[in-house]
Parts: structure tokens; sequence; C-alpha cells
């Protein structure tokens, strides 16, 4: 947990939180905007930063760079370099990142089809 400032009422809840049930950071770290649409269109085979940025038309290109490095950082997306002229950049989903992305994805048919926001 990063961000907060440690004498906080905030940082202290949420440590107490994340304490009690790794879920809740796992919760807290995806609720970050984009941070869930990233993952999965790189899932669809949006591999490269200006297909993404396609892909999700409204990200800035600091938050999407911010979301590539967080879940790269977290082993659930895989950068590649490729020599070539120019060299490119590609992204993949981990194993660790299909699975997280196939749980998210019963969340979302859960709240699209038993809750009624």
């Amino acid at each position: 947990m990063t961000g907060r400032k440690l004498s906080s009422t905030n940082f202290h809840n949420q440590s107490f939180l994340e304490e009690k049930c790794a879920l809740n950071e796992l919760i807290y770290l995806l609720s970050k905007r984009w941070m869930t649409e990233v993952l999965f269109s790189v899932e669809e085979g949006n591999s490269r930063f200006t297909t993404l940025k396609e892909d999700l038309e409204h990200i800035s290109d600091h938050i999407l760079a911010d979301r590539l490095k967080f879940l790269e950082q977290h082993e659930l997306i895989h950068k590649s370099y490729i020599p070539a002229n120019p060299p490119r950049t590609e992204y993949t989903l981990t194993p660790k990142g299909a699975e997280l992305s196939s749980l998210l994805e019963g969340l979302c048919q859960f709240s699209e089809t038993k809750m009624h926001f």
C-alpha cells in the first residue's frame, strides 16, 4: 500500500483491512481508475501502447503508462521488447493475469445479472 500519509487515519484503516484479508488489498488496487479495463484490453489482444490507447480512447497517456507499469510489477502482464526498426514493446497476460481476468469476468457477469445499479 503506497500513496498515503503513513500517519493518516485512512492509511491505518486500509492497513487494518488488508491485514484482515488480502482480498481487501486486491480490491483496493483494482479499484484504481482504468486498472481492470487495461487488463481486459490486453487480454483482448491489444498488445501495443497505441492499440491500448485506441481501445481505451479516454485514458491519458500518463495513466495508461502507470497502469501498465503497475500490472507488470504485480506480474499480471508481461512486457516484451521486440527488436525491430523502430523497436516495439508488446504486452501480454501472464498466467496469473489470465486467472485474475477470468475471476473478474465472473464478477462482471454477476454484477450485470444479479445487481441492479
